[in-house]
C-alpha cells in the first residue's frame, strides 16, 4: 500500500523529508517514460508545484502548517477547473476552450489547505464509462499484471493509478456511477464517494447533475477522511474505528452477488468471514429494488438524459471528435422526453425511500465493489460488444449507491499477491462520518 498522510506528516515534521523532496520524487515518477505517468496525467504543473512546495517548507519551518495536507503532492481529475488552464474533461473537443478564470471550489480548498497540486489526471472522456479507456490521451494500466495491460477502471482512471504508483499521495476524482470506487478497487487503494451534496460542484465539469459526486482516492480510510474534511470545509476530527462487535451489516441476497469471478468471490467471502470472527453481525436480506434498476433505467436513465442536455450543442457540431463509445451513450439521452424524465425523478424518490426502509437498523451495506477483476485493455478496445458488456457489469454494483444518493467506500480486501479486489461498504445519504468510522474498523480487521 502507498504511504499514508499521517506517516508523511510525521516524516515532514521530523525533518526526514521535505515538501520539495516529496514533490520532486512524485514528478520524477510522473515524467518517467517507462512508467504509467505519461498516460496518467493530461496536464503536469511542475514549476508551480515546486514553487508551492518551497513555500510549504518555509511555512512549516515557521510553525505555520495549514492542515494535515500541508506539503503533500496530490492530483485532481481533468474536469476540475484549474485557473489558467482549459478544463478538457479528457476530451480533445475542448482543446480550444478558454482557460478557467478561477479554481474550482475543490481545488481552491485543497490549495488553501497546503496541498501541492502536481497536475490533472487522465479519465474516460467526459467521465462517461467505468472502464477508464481513453483513445485521445492513452490509457494507463492498472497495477495488476502490468505485462497484460489491464484496465485502470474509470472514469477516474489516472487518479487510481497515480495513488497506487506513488505519483500522488491522494487524488480527487468524481463518481457518477462508481468512478472513484472502480479505479480504487482495480488498483488496490481506498476510494470514498461522499454524499453528493456535501462537496460543492462549482467549477467541476458535470456529467449528471443528479448523480455526480466528488471525493478522494488514497492509501487508507483515514487518509480519505482527512481529505474529505478539507473538501467539505469541516474541521478534521481524528477517526475512531467503530467496534466491529457493535455493528450490524446488511448483505443483499442477490443481484450484486451475481457473475462474481472466482478471485472476487474468494476475497469477498474471506472478508465476510473475518468480520464475523471480529464479532460483527451480518444479515443476508432481500433488497428486490436493486434488481429493478435495469428496468428503471431502460431508456438510459438520468445519466444519459442529463449528459445529452449538457452536450447536445457540442456533440451536434463535433461528434466526430468524440470517443464514439462515449458519444453513443450521450446520444441515447435525446430519446427521453420531458414526461419520462419527470417520471424517472419521481420513481427514484420512491425507490430511495423503499431501500432506506430496508436498511433501517443496519449500520452499513456490504457488497463487492466490482464482481470481476480488471479485464485486459486490448480485449475491450477490440470489440464494442465486449466493451459495453464489461462496462455494464463493472458499473452495476457501485451505481446502485449513486441512485440511492448514498455514500460508500471501496476498501482493498484481496490477499497479498492476488488481483486487487474492493469491498464496498455503503450507507444512505449523510451517514458519511459513521461510514468512515466503520470503514476504518473493517480496514483494521482485514489487515491485522
Amino acid at each position: 500500500m502507498p504511504i499514508t498522510i499521517l506517516e508523511l506528516q510525521a516524516a515532514l515534521e521530523s525533518g526526514s523529508t521535505t515538501a520539495v523532496e516529496l514533490t520532486q520524487r512524485a514528478l520524477e515518477r510522473i515524467q518517467n517514460e517507462q512508467g504509467e505517468g505519461p498516460a496518467c496525467f493530461i496536464e503536469v504543473f511542475a514549476e508551480q508545484a515546486l514553487e508551492a512546495a518551497r513555500a510549504s517548507d518555509i511555512l512549516r519551518a515557521a510553525g505555520l502548517s495549514r492542515s494535515l495536507l500541508e506539503g503533500l503532492p496530490m492530483s485532481v481529475k481533468n474536469l476540475f477547473d484549474v485557473a489558467g488552464y482549459p478544463t478538457l474533461g479528457g476530451s480533445i473537443v475542448l482543446e480550444d476552450a478558454d482557460p478557467a478564470m478561477y479554481h474550482s471550489v475543490v481545488v481552491d480548498r485543497l490549495l488553501k489547505a497546503g496541498a501541492i497540486l502536481l497536475g490533472s489526471t487522465n479519465m474516460t472522456e467526459f467521465a462517461f464509462s467505468g472502464l477508464g479507456i481513453n483513445p485521445h490521451y492513452g490509457t494507463p494500466s492498472s497495477v495488476w499484471q502490468r505485462d497484460q495491460a489491464r484496465i485502470p477502471g474509470g472514469s477516474s482512471s489516472g487518479a487510481g493509478v497515480a495513488v497506487a504508483d506513488d505519483m500522488s499521495v491522494f487524488s480527487i476524482g468524481t463518481d457518477t456511477g462508481g468512478s472513484i470506487r472502480i479505479p480504487a478497487a482495480f488498483n488496490g487503494v481506498v476510494g470514498f464517494k461522499p454524499t453528493a451534496e456535501r462537496i460543492p460542484s462549482d467549477g467541476t465539469m458535470p456529467l449528471s447533475r443528479s448523480l455526480d459526486s466528488s471525493g478522494p482516492l488514497a492509501a487508507s480510510v483515514e487518509c480519505c477522511a482527512i481529505v474529505d474534511a478539507v473538501l467539505s470545509d469541516q474541521a478534521y476530527i481524528p477517526l475512531l474505528p467503530s467496534p466491529l462487535e457493535t455493528l450490524r451489516f446488511a448483505l443483499p441476497d442477490a443481484y450484486v452477488l451475481e457473475q462474481m469471478d472466482d478471485t472476487v468471490k474468494e476475497a469477498f467471502e474471506r472478508s465476510l468471514a473475518l468480520l464475523l470472527e471480529h464479532g460483527a453481525q451480518i444479515d443476508t436480506i432481500a433488497i428486490p429494488e436493486f434488481a429493478q434498476l435495469p428496468y428503471i433505467n431502460r431508456q438510459g436513465g438520468l445519466v444519459c438524459a442529463e449528459a445529452w442536455a449538457l452536450h447536445r450543442e457540442l456533440i451536434g457540431s463535433n461528434e466526430s471528435d468524440y470517443d464514439p463509445r462515449v458519444a453513443s451513450r450521450i446520444l441515447r439521452g435525446k430519446e427521453m422526453d420531458c414526461a419520462d424524465y419527470i417520471d424517472l425523478l419521481d420513481t427514484r424518490e420512491a425507490w430511495i425511500a423503499a431501500v432506506e426502509a430496508r436498511l433501517n437498523g443496519y449500520d452499513a451495506l456490504l457488497l463487492p465493489t466490482v464482481p470481476i477483476i480488471a479485464p485486459r485493455i486490448a480485449d475491450l478496445q477490440a470489440s464494442d460488444a465486449a466493451y459495453f458488456e464489461a462496462n455494464a457489469l463493472i458499473l452495476r454494483n457501485p451505481s446502485i449507491i449513486n441512485f440511492l444518493n448514498g455514500c460508500a467506500l471501496s476498501i482493498p480486501c484481496h490477499a497479498d499477491g492476488q488481483a486487487p479486489v474492493g469491498l464496498m461498504v455503503a450507507a444512505p445519504a449523510y451517514h458519511d462520518q459513521h461510514l468512515l468510522a466503520i470503514g476504518a474498523a473493517i480496514e483494521q480487521a482485514l489487515y491485522a
